[in-house]
């Protein structure tokens, strides 16, 4: 989050988890960020769409014919 970004009001909250965790302002934006970034890359990760059903093989074919009853 940059500093133009971000109101006064919002300036100073985060200022005061940063100081609740024991970190300056900047490097817990910086965290933040990081965090949101690995978060993203997790959704997208995990919205991945699951490839199409392959068509079997010849012999997959073949022990399929052979298992149906007559």
């Amino acid at each position: 989050m940059s500093d133009r970004k971000m109101t006064e009001a919002q300036r100073a909250y985060e200022a005061k988890r940063a100081a609740k965790a024991g970190m300056s302002l900047e490097k817990w934006l910086t965290e933040k960020e990081k965090r949101a970034a690995a978060e993203a890359r997790e959704q997208a990760v995990a919205t991945k769409p699951a490839a199409p059903a392959k068509k079997p093989g010849f012999f997959g074919r073949l022990l399929e014919k052979a298992q149906k009853p007559l």
